[in-house]
């Protein structure tokens, strides 16, 4: 299994080294791709130093997977040319995500839809993941008419200089702005770039992403996406309606039996999900769930989840996970 990481110097590229450790991922040769600027460091991967290379040398050393982090414009050049030289990519940008010849994988949703001609796969955004870990198994029992959605999203999604203007802010120093406001002390209702429709894009995956994991085009979906000042995931409020009546403890006991998903719901010991709590863990953490009175057959859930870990980088290590156990690689 030669394995090569594009992006490995980036937040997300740095997570994907510590889930293939911690998930013993089975590797005979290890290919870091970064930058130019990167290629020829060094960078530690199972206590042994390897040298960064580029895209370039890395598609000669055809690797048998990709996992790329480095953006939609360097997947759409680069992710063609590994797989043409037969590399399966793994991508976790935006690039893919809704061409309609490439999949778009959650592994305990759909990975089923796998194949060994599947040589770009795509990684849904992270927002959108744990939405539909949750929303998965009671689409199936119940089938979901609509979802309103509100995420409270950390600034690691946005990456290094946002950490870094949060940090700045906090000490009082002068620095560089990732956001057109300070984010400290604030909530910007503003993630990603606006589409003509005035919804952002981070929206507008929710809406488009949700549907085509789910494999349901009649799901109606809408969402307000704000960025927080937290650092350990992302939260989101989740108000579904379904075409048919649910029971609160069906909905919990079926939450509790689905593999990847956490149940936190205790008033009595106020336990609920909290991205302080779900920061470096993988799983979707899932409380606060109650029936909306306001109308029939709908339900309100609280659901986080680390947003560099199974919102990113552990659902890719995951779908090279299922290729490698199916020989599809």
């Amino acid at each position: 299994m030669k394995l090569a990481v594009i992006g490995v110097t980036g937040m997300v590229g740095e997570v994907m080294r510590t889930v293939l450790e911690e998930r013993n991922f089975k590797i005979t040769e290890f290919i870091p791709v970064a930058s130019e600027r990167s290629v020829g460091k060094k960078i530690n991967f199972k206590n042994k130093k390897f040298t960064i290379v580029s895209l370039a040398d890395a598609v000669a050393m055809k690797p048998d997977v990709a996992l790329f982090s480095a953006g939609g414009n360097t997947s759409l050049e680069w992710a063609p040319k590994f797989a043409e030289v037969g590399t399966t990519v793994i991508d976790n940008s935006s690039a893919w995500r809704m061409d309609h010849s490439k999949k778009l994988i959650v592994p305990e949703i759909n990975a089923s839809e796998l194949s060994k001609s599947d040589k770009i796969i795509a990684n849904p955004n992270c927002s959108t993941i744990q939405m539909v870990m949750a929303l998965a198994p009671l689409h199936k029992k119940y089938k979901i008419k609509r979802i309103v959605v509100s995420t409270y999203q950390s600034i690691s999604g946005t990456g290094v200089k946002a950490v870094q203007q949060l940090e700045n802010e906090m000490a009082g120093i002068d620095g560089d702005m990732a956001y057109h406001y300070p984010i400290h002390k604030n909530a910007i209702p503003h993630c990603d770039v606006f589409e003509e429709n005035g919804y952002t894009k981070e929206e507008m995956k929710l809406v488009r992403e949700t549907q085509k994991i789910l494999n349901d085009k009649t799901i109606a979906v809408t969402a307000t996406a704000v960025r927080i000042p937290t650092s350990g995931g992302h939260s989101e409020a989740v108000n579904v309606e379904f075409e048919n009546d649910f029971n609160i403890a069906d909905v919990k006991q079926l939450l509790t039996e689905t593999d990847g998903v956490t149940l936190q719901d205790n008033l009595d010991t106020n336990t609920y999900p909290m991205p302080l709590y779900a920061n470096g863990k993988d799983d979707v953490f899932v409380g606060r769930i109650r029936r909306d009175g306001s109308q029939p057959n709908t339900l309100n859930l609280w659901v986080v989840s680390d947003n560099l870990r199974k919102g990113a980088a552990t659902n890719t290590v995951q779908i090279a996970e299922y290729l490698v156990k199916n020989n599809l690689v």
